[in-house]
Order: C-alpha cells, then sequence, then structure tokens
C-alpha cells in the first residue's frame, strides 16, 4: 500500500512539474518589452508601406496599437545584400527589437536562394550583436499555386533560434480585398500584420 502511495506522490509531482515547465515555456516564446522600448521595424517595400499612407504603414499603425517607438526601415525595392550593409547604421539606434521581414525582392527576382538564407543569417547575427531581439516574418515564395512561406525562412528561424511569424503574409496575399496588388497589402493587410506581430509580444 506504502509502495502504491508513493508512486502515486511521484506521478503527481512529474505531471506538476511538467505544467510548470510548460507555462514557463509559454511565457518565453513570447517577446518581452516595455513601454520605454523601441522596435526597429527593417525590410523593403513591406515594411516601408508601399501604396498607402504613411500612418497606414504597419510601422505606423504598430507604434498606435503598442505606443512604443516603432522606426520605420524599410526601403521600397531593395534586395537583401543591400539591407545587409544598410542595418548596422540602423541598429545605432539601439532598438530593443527588430522585426525583420526580408528578401521577397530577391525571391521575385529569383537570386540564388543560398544568398537569401547566408544574408538573413547574417543579418540576424548582426542585430543580436546589437543586443536587440528579432521576429523573423516568413515571405511567401510568389510561386504560381500560391503564396507559401518560402522554406529558407523556417531553416534559418531553427538555425539562429529567433522569434518567427511563418503565417501572417501568406495570410495576406492570398486574398485580393488585403491587397493593393500581387505583392503589397492594403491598410487592412497591414492591420493584419500588426494584429500577428502583437501577439509576438508580451509588456512588462
Amino acid at each position: 500500500m506504502n509502495k502504491i502511495k508513493l508512486i502515486t506522490v511521484a506521478l503527481v509531482a512529474i505531471i506538476l512539474f511538467m505544467i510548470i515547465t510548460k507555462e514557463r515555456d509559454g511565457n518565453s516564446s513570447l517577446i518581452e518589452l516595455s513601454s520605454h522600448s523601441t522596435i526597429l521595424a527593417f525590410g523593403d517595400s513591406i515594411t516601408y508601406g508601399f501604396g498607402v499612407a504613411e500612418e497606414a504603414s504597419y510601422p505606423a499603425q504598430l507604434q498606435k496599437r503598442t505606443g512604443v517607438r516603432v522606426i520605420n526601415g524599410g526601403i521600397s525595392g531593395e534586395e537583401s545584400s543591400e539591407g545587409l550593409k544598410r542595418l548596422p547604421k540602423l541598429l545605432e539606434q539601439k532598438p530593443d527589437l527588430v522585426i525583420l521581414c526580408h528578401g521577397g525582392n530577391d525571391i521575385i527576382q529569383k537570386q540564388p536562394e543560398e544568398k537569401l538564407k547566408a544574408n538573413l543569417t547574417q543579418m540576424i547575427e548582426t542585430i543580436k550583436r546589437s543586443g536587440a531581439k528579432v521576429l523573423l516574418v516568413g515571405v511567401p515564395n510568389f510561386g504560381l499555386l500560391g503564396f507559401k512561406t518560402h522554406p529558407i525562412y523556417a531553416e534559418v528561424a531553427e538555425q539562429t533560434g529567433v522569434f518567427f511569424e511563418e503565417d501572417v503574409l501568406p495570410e495576406v496575399l492570398s486574398k485580393n480585398e488585403f491587397k493593393i496588388d500581387y505583392i503589397h497589402p492594403n491598410e487592412k493587410g497591414y492591420e493584419i500584420m500588426v494584429d500577428a506581430f502583437v501577439k509576438h509580444l508580451k509588456f512588462i
């Protein structure tokens, strides 16, 4: 009887440990920021907000939603090799988080996948060295069969251990009511992007 009680107690202890560990892991899956934090939105035309008013871009909407400073570091038409060179200057502003949404022009221009992967990885390493956290945004492959996120992004996220938003751009760009053309969201599309990004954040 005592043996059965000991086994029961051990099992309960194991279950409680698993629950506590799961809760801890769940909390650690969020990016912790404060009201004084700065976010750098870094990327190309989707970050810049091509085709919409400045206040409708996702960085502007994100700043309004969260109340923290959000720097719009997007440049239309930029490829990842150019972004890699431009990034260090922006990091001098000491952001706490960088939302990295880059590589769409590489994909459209059919640049070598190995080059894109290397550039994204180097960007992430540069950001980490600055002390900021990274939220990598998966970019669609813009193929004829839909807007599934290019597999390179999941590979980079796994290898670098950064936070990863894989689904929002395919969700937005696969529906005409959320975009102004084939590759650019409209105001509602940018709002949906903000919804997705905010889910990764925890303000303390």
